[in-house]
């Protein structure tokens, strides 16, 4: 993992390491011996908790019968949504969802979405499966989602097939208190209140599905767009523009040229690149050389952040642009059976995933002072996600779990780890301290050897520390409808020795380690 600190002296002390473990019954498979410094005392910057962010779609099903299931049906609450995803959502405090796309997004238009549900136009879903859109889940029932769950709302703007007109009113609509003709029309709508929404996304994929555009093309297009969207009613819109295809820096020094070329006085608020982590397996079916290649990606994960925040960096050196990546996740192979009964990108979540999900948290983390948000995709049945539904089911995967173990880090600062080992596949690892409390959230991506990990703190001294796994010893095995309880977390012992914390992690294994300092 990279670091600023020095890594002197860890090659010859990683033998050595102290381990204080022997109480209970080994782990049946090889145990290798590793050493992660904590630098308590090295501050990173705030780990935002808009870096656990998520991402919905109108895709498959992901609105339609998994969040949403419509009033009248008996598994939904009185706004017809579906209750227990609700329930658990809310659990596991999402603190910004974006919506409604998404490829999805440059073919929306926010009118089809508010006002009767009869009057509502049929309009076909080009982009997942031409399926018949009936718009019954808008921006009303968008907005009453995010505060039933607790979220954020986040927006992803029309440019593909939109106009600046239209999303220009589609803020004032959201966010103008009264006495506006769209004001008054949200407020016939059932919302006397304005919705303050903060965070408004200019496009999604303007280099793919949102238009097919070159940097120079999208970035004038952005300034246009950029040019309608004011603060309606006190409420400061966070635009974020289109970034690059994973770590295309030649996107983002083309559209950061452009911006400059036209001496624009208002640079984006934030810019967003979009990075999956692709298998080449179905989800049940990974092989050691697949599952290892993808997991692999997460270091290039960090390299982007790192070499994007750089190029950032040489024109915007006071960063008052943020980084974002709002769609990450793994993504594998579909099961057309799965797809055609579950609609499309339905994707199984297992161990793999939920280690995976902890790797890109750990980096998110780790980066702390480079990122404001992060979007995984997605949050119910598509790709990446931490809800599976089917008919009258809800299950957690293991994913969602990963998330909740991570989210003892929200709000605290991120500080400096050191490694002797700074492989792909090597542990994943990421600290944060508030005061006397130090959070230690670990990865072991490997498949066939567990890790006894030493972790002495320096400035601070740990006395006292519990810890919770999240484990199985199949890398393919997955919560399922019929055995929805299979992975969750248990706790796991961890142990002091002085300034040192010892804990054994097995294969395809997280853990959060939560320690009081003195």
């Amino acid at each position: 993992m990279p670091s600023t600190v020095s890594r002197r002296r860890f090659a010859a002390g990683a033998a050595a390491s102290f381990f204080a473990l022997t109480a209970r019954k080994s782990y049946g498979y090889p145990a290798e011996t590793r050493r992660i410094a904590v630098h308590a005392d090295v501050e990173i910057g705030v780990i935002r908790p808009e870096l656990h962010g998520h991402f919905a779609e109108h895709l498959g099903s992901c609105i339609y019968g998994g969040l949403w299931l419509g009033k009248g049906s008996p598994l939904a609450d009185a706004n017809g949504f579906r209750k227990q995803a609700i329930q658990y959502l809310k659990e596991l405090g999402v603190p910004v969802l974006r919506w409604p796309g998404g490829c999805f997004a440059d073919d929306y238009h926010w009118r089809d979405g508010i006002g009767p549900l009869a009057r509502r136009p049929k309009r076909v879903n080009i982009w997942w499966g031409d399926y018949t859109e009936d718009n019954s889940f808008g921006t009303h029932e968008f907005i009453a989602m995010c505060r039933a769950i607790g979220a954020e709302p986040y927006f992803a703007g029309n440019v593909g097939s939109g106009s600046p007109k239209e999303l220009r009113d589609w803020v004032e609509y959201c966010n103008y208190p009264a006495g506006s003709t769209l004001a008054d029309e949200r407020a016939s709508n059932g919302s006397m209140e304005p919705f303050r929404v903060r965070y408004w996304g200019v496009g999604n994929e303007n280099w793919g599905c949102g238009g097919t555009m070159t940097a120079e093309e999208y970035c004038t297009l952005y300034r246009q767009f950029a040019t309608f969207v004011r603060p309606f009613g006190g409420t400061p819109p966070y635009l974020i523009a289109c970034g690059p295809n994973s770590n295309d820096l030649e996107w983002s020094r083309r559209f950061m040229q452009s911006m400059e070329a036209a001496k624009l006085r208002r640079r984006p608020d934030g810019f967003s690149m979009h990075f999956y982590s692709g298998g080449k397996n179905t989800p049940l079916a990974y092989t050691v050389e697949n599952m290892c290649e993808q997991l692999s990606s997460f270091a290039r994960m960090e390299q982007a952040v790192l070499q994007q925040r750089a190029l950032l960096d040489t024109y915007d050196p006071d960063r008052k642009m943020g980084l974002l990546i709002d769609e990450w996740g793994v993504w594998d192979r579909m099961i057309p059976e799965e797809e055609k009964r579950l609609g499309r990108l339905f994707q199984q979540n297992t161990i793999r995933s939920a280690v995976a999900a902890a790797m890109g948290l750990n980096v998110f983390h780790r980066q702390a002072d480079k990122l404001v948000m992060c979007n995984i995709a997605q949050t119910v049945n598509v790709l990446h996600a931490m809800l599976l539904t089917d008919r009258d089911k809800c299950i957690r995967t293991p994913s969602y779990y990963a998330f909740q173990l991570a989210a003892p880090h929200r709000g605290k600062t991120a500080v400096r780890l050191e490694s002797s080992d700074a492989a792909p596949l090597a542990i994943s690892a990421a600290a944060s301290r508030q005061n006397n409390d130090l959070v230690l959230t670990l990865a072991n991506p490997k498949h066939d050897a567990g890790v006894k990990l030493e972790c002495p703190v320096g400035g601070a001294r740990a006395v006292s520390a519990t810890a919770r796994l999240l484990h199985h010893e199949d890398f393919n095995a997955a919560n399922t409808f019929d055995a929805p309880d299979r992975i969750m977390p248990r706790e796991h012992p961890v142990t002091l020795n002085g300034q040192a914390i010892a804990i054994e992690l097995p294969p395809m294994s997280v853990a959060t380690v939560i320690a009081r300092l003195a």
